[in-house]
């Protein structure tokens, strides 16, 4: 079954109300790698209870449809469907704790050529129920891998930022935790992918991998700890494209080029000397 553009384009998403308390927050941010160091009171401040705050990046496991691209009428191929891009822009810091919902769209379908795949651009924002406040949008590329040649148009395609040139104003290591896809995996996303060996070798993974929103939270964390001094309120958007998958346990280098309010930024698994996330960005407020 080949995707059909109109009925795709014009699929209907049931709003989704989600309820997140301050456990959540703090089992988002333990999930990311913060609180590796006890003594880091910077870090404290999104781990425990004591005047927590939300981490900006958490808004990505807020208010989704889950993994809709499993449905039959979809007439995607979803066994060969990649994340592609992730974006994030926060109109307003996230509350530690509260009632949200998410209203997701699709934006357009894209058609590379049979052979070539499809993009799918989703975009879903997060709305405070109880104020009807928009905290968040979210836009995100899936790489339908299976799915090109179904006739529908074939651009234009959205341009990656550029990383410049000149060696990074900054870097920052982080590391993450064996079990951190085990830990990540309770905000949302409980593809067994990222916790049962035998199904990460028959996607021809050595070891369950971690979840690329996992690897954006720690970029993300890499950016607020070395550009804005943990405060959330100053990282206003993030874009990024992921380019490889990251094992559990391994170092993520995120290095960082400082252009006025722009950070254009990567990362690195250190071990393996590859590139995860490129064409980073993150506007930061004045």
């Amino acid at each position: 079954m080949a995707i059909n553009y109109e009925r795709l384009k014009a699929r209907k998403f049931p709003d989704v109300e989600q309820r997140y308390t301050k456990r959540d927050t703090m089992l988002y941010a333990l999930g990311i790698g913060l609180g590796q160091d006890p003594m880091n009171e910077a870090q404290l401040e999104f781990v425990y209870e004591e005047r927590l705050k939300a981490l900006p990046t958490m808004s990505v496991v807020l208010g989704s449809p889950g993994f809709w691209l499993k449905q039959p009428d979809t007439g995607v191929d979803w066994v060969k469907v990649l994340h592609g891009e992730q974006g994030l822009v926060n109109h307003k810091p996230l509350p530690a704790e509260a009632t949200v919902v998410g209203k997701t769209h699709i934006k357009e379908i894209i058609d590379k050529g049979k052979d070539k795949g499809a993009l799918i651009l989703q975009e879903r924002n997060v709305y405070d129920q109880s104020t009807g406040e928009l905290l968040a949008t979210l836009t995100s590329t899936t790489f339908g891998r299976g799915d090109g040649g179904f006739g529908g148009p074939s651009g234009p395609t959205p341009q990656p930022h550029a990383i410049p040139e000149r060696r990074p104003d900054a870097v920052c290591d982080l590391s993450t935790l064996p079990m951190a896809a085990l830990i990540y995996r309770l905000s949302g996303d409980y593809n067994p992918l990222h916790a049962d060996p035998k199904v990460a070798k028959a996607a021809g993974f050595k070891q369950p991998i971690l979840h690329g929103l996992c690897t954006f939270g720690v970029a993300g964390h890499a950016i607020l700890k070395t550009c804005c001094g943990y405060r959330p309120e100053r990282m206003q958007s993030m874009q990024l494209r992921f380019s490889a998958p990251v094992y559990p346990g391994e170092t993520i280098r995120t290095e960082m080029w400082n252009d006025g309010n722009v950070v254009s930024f990567r990362s690195k698994v250190v071990e393996r000397d590859i590139v995860v996330l490129n064409n980073g960005k993150v506007q930061l407020a004045g």
